[in-house]
């Protein structure tokens, strides 16, 4: 069952992840997107150590739409190397996983 993805990555700000999230869902590349936060991150960037507050954005798609999320995530994303990750969906109700395929099929909403 690891054609369903859960993708990660974080924004600054709150209104940056929704806005990645409406294109990412209106382009049918996720089925939907949660925004979660604000959280408290901790990282290495330019060397140094660093702490923020960030906003986590998932997304929910299919194997083989990720490619295509991801290039509009790096695309659109205000941080010059954003974190995205994936990470395989191993369980879930049929139903919701046919909903999911469904949503981000490419003929879908013609």
């Amino acid at each position: 069952m690891t054609d369903y993805l859960e993708v990660a990555t974080a924004t600054e700000t709150r209104e940056a992840a929704m806005a990645l999230a409406e294109h990412a869902v209106g382009a049918r590349l996720a089925g939907n997107a949660q925004v979660v936060g604000p959280m408290t991150s901790v990282f290495w960037h330019l060397g140094e150590q660093g702490t923020g507050e960030e906003w986590r954005l998932l997304l929910y798609t299919t194997a083989n739409r990720y490619a295509e999320l991801e290039a509009l995530l790096l695309e659109r994303h205000p941080w010059d190397n954003p974190q995205v990750t994936a990470t395989p969906i191993v369980a879930g109700s049929a139903a919701c996983l046919a909903w999911l395929s469904e949503s981000v099929s490419p003929e879908a909403g013609r």
